[in-house]
């Protein structure tokens, strides 16, 4: 309980630290949240709880299949809120896109051999 504990702190710190510079530094701030920081730390718990190298490597390459599908949420929220579309609509609309994204993904992926 106290390693759930501690992980849950040390991530929330990272993310309040991201959108808080975000505030006064938009640039700084998305470059902080563009950071792999959630796939490390992730990493960093699971080898911590389960240092299996073959466990390890298909969670990573995992985690580069699954990001693809995320990256047009962060062209269409931007350009949704240029529109005149209010934030959370705009927020709402990129995150069902990413999830129809990740569905599209779980389909595609076995018929190109990539096991996720």
């Amino acid at each position: 309980m106290l390693f759930l504990t501690l992980k849950a702190l040390i991530s929330g710190i990272l993310i309040a630290l991201a959108s808080t510079l975000a505030k006064r530094y938009p640039g700084f701030g998305a470059l902080i949240a563009s950071l792999p920081l959630v796939s490390v730390l992730g990493m960093l718990w699971l080898w911590g709880e389960k240092p299996d190298a073959g466990n390890m490597a298909a969670h990573v390459q995992a985690t580069f299949w699954f990001i693809l599908p995320s990256l047009p949420m962060f062209l269409v929220i931007p350009a949704l809120l240029r529109a005149g579309i209010g934030f959370w609509p705009a927020l709402g609309l990129g995150c069902a896109l990413t999830i129809a994204l990740y569905f599209a993904m779980l389909a595609l992926a076995p018929r190109l051999g990539i096991a996720l």
